[in-house]
Formats: C-alpha cells, structure tokens, sequence
C-alpha cells in the first residue's frame, strides 16, 4: 500500500511539469504570431470597419477634442496653470490672462449651429425698447416700422404674455424679456447694464403709447449726430400729453435746446426745465450718456421720475448737449396702460395707487440725489 501511494506522487509530478511546458510554450508561439500580426498590417481604418454609426460619431468626438498639439482633454487638463494676478482686470476676473476676458457683451440673436463668425450678417447700430403689454400689439407694430434693419428691437413685456408677439414677422428678430407688472426702469436696471449693450451706438428707451406718423428713426439720428446730442427725445405734438415746454415742437427748426417757461420756474436759462432736459417717455442716450445714467437709475424707484431733472449731470456742457429734435416728432397717446396694472386699494383705482407712488419716488430720488451731493462736498469741507 505505500509503494503504490509512493509511484503515485511520481507520476503527478511529471505530469505538472508536462503541462507547465505546453503552457509556456504556447505563449511563447502566442507572442511571435501576434508580432508577425502586427508587422504584416501597420495600420487599420477605421472607416473600412463594419462598426455601428453611434460607435463611429463618439470615436469622431473623442479625437475631435485633441487641440491641434495633438494633446488630449487629458493632458490638458493635467497642465500646470501659470499664476496670474492681473490688477486692471475688471472686478472678479484678476486671476485670468488679459487675452481671455471678455469684459462687454451685447443682444446679437446668435445661431445654435455653424461657424460663430458666420451668425450676424449684419451687426445692428442701435436699440430700440420698448416696454409692452399685448393691448399695445397694433401700436407697437406700426412703430416698428418705423426703424430700419440698424436698430435691434428689444420688447420689454409686463403682462407675460411675449409669446403673442409671434404673429408678427419682425418678432423673430427681436429680443423680448418678460416679468410681470415691471416698468420700463425696473428692465433698465436689470437689463440694460452699460457693458450689455455697450455694442449700440444709442439706446432708445420708449414707452408703448407714443404715435409715430411723423417719424423717421434713421433721419432722427442724423440730426442727433449732427446737432451734437448725447441725450435727446423727439418733439412732441402741442396738443397731445404736453407737460414741459421744453419737449413742445416747434414747426421753424431741426433742434431746440433751450426754452422759455412759466415765470419762476427756472432759476437759470440753462438748467431744467429750461434747458438740458428731456422727458423720461421717450429718451434717447448715447452710449457714453447711458453709462453714467444707468448707475443713477435707483433699483426700487422703479418709475424713474425726477431722473429727468437729474440726467444733466451725466454730460457736459449739458444745456449744449441735451436737445429736443423737432423735425422729426411724436405723438403722446396718454394710455395709462401700465397704471392698469396697479392694485386697486383703500377705495382707489389702480391708476391712482400707481400715480401716488411716482410722486413718492419723485420725492425721495430729490432726496437721495441732495443727500449724495452733500456727503461728497461735505469730504472737501464744503458742505
């Protein structure tokens, strides 16, 4: 019995070492066949492969997204970013080369296909808002019209109703932005930021009651430019929503710049509402007035009266630079559209809680404004 057990363990042996042979011999002929393989075809295509078309689209991105050094997403990534401190940067983007940071933008539509330098055939001048419930729809169409493919038109719309706006073909090409029961300053605020639309040469900010018969957008501009006009309005017809004298056409001239007003209300010939002023229904800035006028605009006096009185502070000379234009003029409709949208409270109309709060704000901006004055002087001992 333990001689056999004996010549049992023996021939185990020799058949492991029999296996281990065969096995290192075949990896050995494996290697030398896939070698002989690989010599034979240097190089496969891979369109010459039968591979499934989703296979080949995500092969494509993948070697797409090697920059030109050949170097991957991967390499990319792992590469040591130099330190940057750039000071003059605009605020937040100290850290970035100079070469990268984009500091201004604008409201070109932009295609979501293509080459990018192919998406504007045409780079508009101008922009034109207007703040808009869809009541206004007829009104705003026959304005409209009256731009040329220089002014890009951009809705502001307060009863959320933007979508409506498709029925008309121009409205594909216009900007709308929508927030319920928001006026025109409120937008400005929020929208209107100088470096947004630091790409238009003027901006136009209008309400929707304004008749534009007698109107022509690019005539206007000539004579803004010809005139010297940073901030400027058309002339509003005598006999339509007339307040100031100042904004009243007269029929024997291109431009006004100054007036004559009720005794006792201009203390000087050259300041409002005498001279260097417009009205907030129809303005037109500069793109050099707007930046200064935009950090004025305050974020919850959202109906912007006395900004007229104030907007001379933001050119200079202002009662040279401020004008009516009376060769091309507007009608005020006086639709209280926008005072529709009040709430109606303490036995109130709408319209009127809306009205109390434009004489309120018109208070407390003449505040503020005194306030800001007096601690700046007040730094220099002049207060």
């Amino acid at each position: 019995m333990h001689i056999k057990m004996a010549s049992a363990h023996r021939s185990g042996i020799v058949k492991r070492s029999n296996d281990n042979a065969r096995l290192i011999m075949t990896t050995i002929l494996g290697v030398v066949f896939g070698f002989f393989v690989g010599v034979s075809f240097p190089s496969v295509s891979i369109a010459k492969i039968n591979l499934p078309s989703r296979l080949i689209k995500s092969l494509d991105v993948s070697f797409s997204e090697r920059d030109a050094r050949g170097k991957s997403l991967e390499d990319v990534g792992s590469q040591k970013v130099p330190k940057i401190y750039v000071p003059t940067n605009p605020r937040g983007a100290e850290f970035l080369p100079p070469g990268i940071v984009v500091s201004e933008t604008d409201l070109y539509l932009r295609r979501l296909w293509g080459d990018p330098n192919g998406d504007l055939r045409k780079k508009r001048k101008y922009l034109v808002t207007f703040t808009v419930g869809f009541d206004q729809k007829d009104n705003i169409n026959a304005a409209v019209k009256k731009f040329s493919d220089d002014f890009q038109i951009l809705l502001f719309h307060y009863d959320g109703r933007a979508s409506e706006w498709d029925e008309f073909k121009w409205s594909e090409s216009t900007v709308h932005v929508s927030a319920p029961k928001q006026t025109k300053w409120w937008y400005a605020k929020r929208f209107l930021h100088p470096d947004v639309v630091a790409a238009y040469d003027y901006i136009f900010i209008w309400d929707e009651d304004l008749g534009l018969e007698h109107f022509n957008a690019v005539k206007y501009m000539e004579l803004v430019k010809k005139h010297g006009l940073e901030i400027s309005q058309p002339g509003l017809e005598p006999n339509n929503g007339l307040t100031w004298e100042m904004t009243k056409r007269r029929g024997d001239r291109e431009v006004h710049k100054e007036t004559e007003e009720k005794p006792g209300w201009c203390s000087d010939p050259h300041l409002p509402p005498c001279a260097a002023f417009v009205e907030i229904m129809a303005p037109v800035f500069s793109r050099d007035a707007w930046r200064c006028v935009w950090y004025m605009i305050q974020n919850d006096l959202v109906h912007g009266w006395g900004l007229d009185f104030a907007l001379r502070r933001c050119v200079e000379p202002a009662h040279e630079k401020i004008g009516v234009v009376d060769s091309q003029w507007i009608i005020h409709q006086v639709i209280p559209s926008l005072g529709n949208q009040g709430k109606a409270e303490n036995g109130k109309a709408p319209w009127e809680g809306v009205r109390e709060r434009c004489k309120s704000e018109w208070a407390q901006f003449q505040n503020r404004l005194a306030n800001a004055d007096r601690a700046y002087l007040a730094q220099f001992g002049k207060a």
